[in-house]
């Protein structure tokens, strides 16, 4: 019996060295990751496995707003060959898992104690029935200015703190013949930007109202009319070549000064980082005016699926890298967003990225921390998808009046719901 015990314990040992001897050393990930400060800080997760003995198997597939990459995923899922993670957004996680497609994080999670540095916010995305699905690689914040510090420097430029104050500075841009307003014509740039005016128009509470509990009165107010409104006045200060610019050209013209500001995520600054600018020498960050103490948030998550087996480890291995102290700053610096872990330090984050961080944890503790529509986490992907419909319609001349875009903002919002 003993004898019989042994070869018994024996062979399980040999099957059990077998199964992983033959794991797979590779991690296939799929993003939209495709522009230089992206790939820069994309590497700095490379290299941690790489230590690992893990191979990298990049599936990049361009376009800023990562509807491109979606619809990849859908086709490789819908094959039964989903990658090892994909980068995704919120509610597209948690879509996927309620098809049953993720896999389970758990038991890493508990291990790591995940729960206690992870923000509240962001589990609401993370975790599905209980059970952790997808890894918050950082927190992207949207209501920012990033401006070129020369260009502002001679036409005497200050911080706007107002909507007015903004108007009047891109005056001044427009009158010594820069290029006032950098944006590129894509539905999601342009539904992202006017994330800030309408948190910039109404306010903090009317911003929560409207886009993250899409409450009826608000969005149909004439506050959101104004917001409009706001929207078309900075509409006319782009150049006229702005259809379909992708979000870092715009940030390269101004890098180099061919225009004053953009209005985008701190996604941005990585791209100032990897141009070697300096922030306070090269180029300034403000809050959107009138946003200053609320945080419009997005995060890039890894959602994991559900693998074969002898993938598992290769999987274990990134989300543990991913939620890692060192990665999680060492990322983020590059990116140009801030930590998805409270416990952090922003010892090696530059002045902007220290502010981000601190205006993180204020907008978290006063209850001004609110999901970016236009970046998927403000509703589900059906309003966001018509949200953004509508901004680009209202932006390319298709809805002439705001009176018109408040009416179709509702009306395909109710069909979307």
């Amino acid at each position: 019996m003993l004898r019989k015990l042994l070869i018994g314990t024996a062979l399980a040992s040999g099957l059990a060295f077998a199964a992983h001897a033959e794991d797979v050393k590779e991690v296939q990930m799929l993003h939209w990751w495709t522009s230089g400060g992206e790939a820069a800080a994309l590497n700095v997760l490379k290299g941690d496995l790489a230590k690992e003995g893990y191979a990298w198997k990049d599936v990049p597939v361009s376009g800023g707003g990562g509807d491109p990459a979606m619809v990849a995923l859908k086709a490789m899922v819908a094959a039964g060959n989903p990658p090892t993670a994909s980068q995704m957004l919120g509610y597209t996680v948690l879509d996927y898992a309620a098809a049953g497609k993720m896999g389970d994080l758990t038991a890493i999670a508990v291990k790591e104690g995940w729960d206690k540095a992870v923000p509240a916010a962001l589990q609401k995305f993370t975790i599905y029935e209980g059970k952790w699905v997808a890894v918050p690689v950082n927190v992207h914040s949207v209501n920012w200015l990033w401006i070129n510090k020369a260009v502002m420097d001679k036409i005497g430029g200050t911080e706007p703190k107002t909507f007015d104050d903004l108007i009047a500075l891109l005056d001044k841009a427009k009158a010594a013949g820069v290029i006032p307003l950098a944006l590129g014509g894509q539905n999601w740039q342009e539904a992202t930007m006017f994330d800030s005016v309408v948190l910039s128009t109404g306010g903090p509470e009317f911003y929560k109202k409207a886009f993250n509990d899409l409450d009826d009165a608000s969005l149909k107010s004439d506050t959101m009319k104004k917001s409009f409104d706001n929207l078309a006045k900075l509409v006319t200060y782009v150049d006229p070549n702005f259809s379909g610019r992708d979000w870092n050209l715009a940030t390269a013209m101004v890098i180099k000064g061919d225009a004053l500001v953009q209005v985008m995520g701190d996604w941005a600054k990585g791209e100032f980082h990897a141009a070697n600018k300096t922030p306070g020498t090269d180029f300034l960050c403000y809050r959107f005016p009138g946003t200053d103490g609320s945080v419009v948030y997005n995060s890039d998550m890894f959602g994991m699926f559900d693998v074969a087996d002898d993938r598992k480890a290769a999987q274990a291995a990134l989300a543990t890298a991913t939620l890692s102290k060192s990665f999680q700053s060492a990322f983020n610096v590059v990116k140009g967003s801030v930590p998805a872990r409270t416990d952090v330090p922003d010892t090696d984050f530059d002045a902007c990225g220290k502010k981000g961080i601190a205006d993180l944890k204020a907008a978290n503790e006063k209850g001004t921390l609110f999901g970016s529509l236009a970046q998927g986490y403000g509703a589900p992907p059906a309003i966001a998808n018509a949200y953004k419909d509508v901004v680009t319609k209202f932006v390319h001349g298709q809805i002439k009046t705001s009176d018109e875009a408040v009416t179709e903002l509702v009306k395909a919002i109710d069909d979307a719901r």
